[in-house]
Order: C-alpha cells, then structure tokens, then sequence
C-alpha cells in the first residue's frame, strides 16, 4: 500500500509542477478519419451518430479549399473527421483533398447510399487514392438503409455498390449497413460501424464505442469526463513514440490529468485526498495489469517510457493505465464531492475493467 500511496503522491506533484494548463496547451497527434462520398451520402449524420452532437455543422473549420475538418471534442481533440466535398458536384476536382488525405489521413469511409447506384465518381476516386496509398484502411458504409425498399432490394444495391467499389480498390472491403435518419428514428448499424472502426482506428475505439452508463456519475464520465481522460490518454501514449509534448512524462500527464478532474469536480487534491484515493485504490490491480512489464521498471506501478518493451508495446500500456487511474480517479472524485465514501472493491472493479478494455482494443 506504501508503494500506491507514494506513486499518487509523486505523479500529483509532477502533475501540479508542470500544471493541466500547460499540457493542454501542447498539440498531440489525433487519428483522422476521411469521409469520402457523394452529396447527401450522410456524411455530417454518421458523425453526429458517432460523437452524440447534435448539430456538427458549425464546428466544421476549412482544412483545404474543398475539404473540412471537424475535431472532436472541439476543446481538447482525441478525433479528427475529415468531409470533403460531394464528388458528384460540377467542377469538383479532388486532386487537393487527395493530396491532403495522402498527407493526413489514418483511414478512409466511403459513404454509399443504397438507393443511389450512380457511383462512379466515387470509385473513380477511390481508385486514385488506392494507387496513391495502397495501405489506406477503407470501410464502405452502406447508408439509407431505411430508404432503400424492402431486404432483398436493399440487399441487391449493396452488392451491386460493394462490387464497383471493390473493382476500383482492387481488392475486398469490409463494409457495414446504415441508417442513420435526421429524425428521432433510432440508427441501425452503429455496433458493426464502431466495432469496423475499432480495428481501423484503435485509438478512438474507447470514444465510439458505446459504454453502459446505468447511473449518474456514469453518465457523467461518459459526456464529460471521458474526452478529457482520453485526451491524457492519448497524450502520454504520445509521449512513448513521438516527442510531440516536450519533456513532460507519463507521470506527470497522470498527475495533471487528476488535478484538472478534481478541478472539473470541484474537489480540491491534497495530502489527505492522495492518500484516502491511494487506499482505495490498492495494490493489486495496479501490479496485476501492469504486469512484467511494471516489475522490468522496478515495480513501478504505472509505466513510464519503455525501454524494456518496443514503442508500440509501450505506448499500448500507457494508454491504458493512463485510462484506467482517470476513471478510477473520476468515480472516486465524484463520491468525494457528493460527501460520499468509495468503496474500494467498486473503485479496483472500475480501475481493472477500464485498464482491460483500453489494454485489449484491436491493434
């Protein structure tokens, strides 16, 4: 317990020296995923499906002269979308937004409507973009599912869209089925869309995916907390392969991601609240998950840069831990300021199940 109670007393004060403020200020790589479609092909609804937002289109900013982006959170970025323009609009010519998506992209959606077979332009394109970047993750998303007639015919469009898509990429593409209506119509196919996603994009899976929130401090981590968690997240994953944060280390993005929570609870981080969080939070699961890799950094319960196991592996561990004292550090936060006493069974559960989904995303 000694162990716990001194390593959140070293990353708070770290976390305090260097200040949420001046970490946040720092800009860390973000995962980009290119929207690639005709006009109306429900570009701006599969992102509001995807983030919650209800109105995405104010929060789009010019990126090139046909394409925009749109960050998600706007605040503090873990996601980027990248719209281009219609490719079935008069005058487009997408060699710019190709040019950016070589440069920029992690991954590309073509959006297909099923009631729509007219999709040359955009498997000309796709074809383009294939030979320029033949490693580019594609996912074809099938949307309109809800206005494409009965099953069979819906079936049809899809195979008959997937066939000249898959010619022009040369090759299979995984694909999913969608509905997405502007209305109050619940989606169809956000589960297979976030789970395709998932294996593009690991990073964002922990932010697409949908999380059971059955109470109210559940809730609130999902709507608020969560982008913030996995800003940090992010940020000391970052730290292990890139030098995009300065000199900042894991430790110390840890111990500011804790204070800006405490800040966003209203709870203030102290000696006393270290050691009761410490308590709480035990042993066992660090040094449980943490694993080898914890024991080859002399017992260190939370990774810091690897040196040990390759960067990949590295970064994975300090994504994930970062993730799970966040979570762990927010339920108990919120108990704290509600009065409130966390039991350290519910905490260690939190802690070891966030640890496990952010360990365990397909990479």
């Amino acid at each position: 317990m000694r162990i716990v109670q001194d390593y959140i007393r070293k990353i708070l004060r770290q976390g305090a020296k260097v200040g949420p403020k001046t970490i946040e200020a720092q800009a860390i790589p973000v995962p980009v995923l290119w929207l690639l479609g005709k006009t109306g092909a429900g570009k701006s609804s599969l992102i509001r499906a995807l983030t919650g937002e209800a109105e995405v289109g104010e929060g789009f900013a010019p990126c090139t002269r046909t394409a925009m982006a749109y960050d998600y959170p706007p605040e503090r970025p873990v996601m980027r979308f990248l719209d281009t323009r219609g490719v079935s609009e008069s005058g487009y010519d997408p060699q710019e937004d190709l040019a950016a998506a070589e440069k920029g992209s992690h991954a590309l959606v073509v959006l297909a409507r099923l009631d729509d077979p007219v999709q040359a332009e955009v498997a000309a394109v796709l074809s383009d973009l294939r030979r320029r970047r033949p490693r580019l993750p594609v996912l074809v998303a099938h949307t309109g599912a809800d206005l494409a007639g009965n099953l069979q015919t819906r079936e049809r469009a899809r195979i008959r869209t997937q066939e000249r898509l898959e010619n022009a990429a040369g090759g299979e593409l995984p694909f999913v089925v969608l509905a997405l209506p502007r209305d109050d119509t619940p989606s169809e196919g956000l589960d297979a869309l976030r789970d395709a996603l998932a294996h593009m994009l690991p990073e964002v899976a922990l932010l697409v995916m949908q999380e059971r929130a059955q109470s109210a401090e559940s809730r609130r981590f999902v709507e608020e907390m969560r982008p913030l968690v996995l800003w940090y997240a992010g940020a000391a994953a970052a730290s292990d392969v890139a030098p995009v944060i300065g000199a900042v280390t894991v430790p110390a993005l840890q111990g500011a991601m804790l204070h800006a929570l405490a800040g966003r609870y209203g709870v203030e981080w102290n000696a006393g609240r270290a050691a009761g969080f410490a308590s709480a939070l035990g042993s066992g699961a660090l040094l449980r998950f943490a694993g080898s890799y914890a024991a080859r950094q002399g017992a260190k319960l939370i990774p810091v840069i690897g040196q040990t196991l390759g960067a990949a592996g590295a970064a994975t561990i300090s994504f994930a831990a970062t993730y799970a004292l966040g979570r762990a550090g927010a339920y108990w936060l919120d108990r704290t300021a509600r009065g409130e006493t966390a039991k350290p069974e519910d905490l260690r559960s939190l802690y070891e199940d966030a640890f496990k989904r952010a360990r365990d995303v397909p990479r």
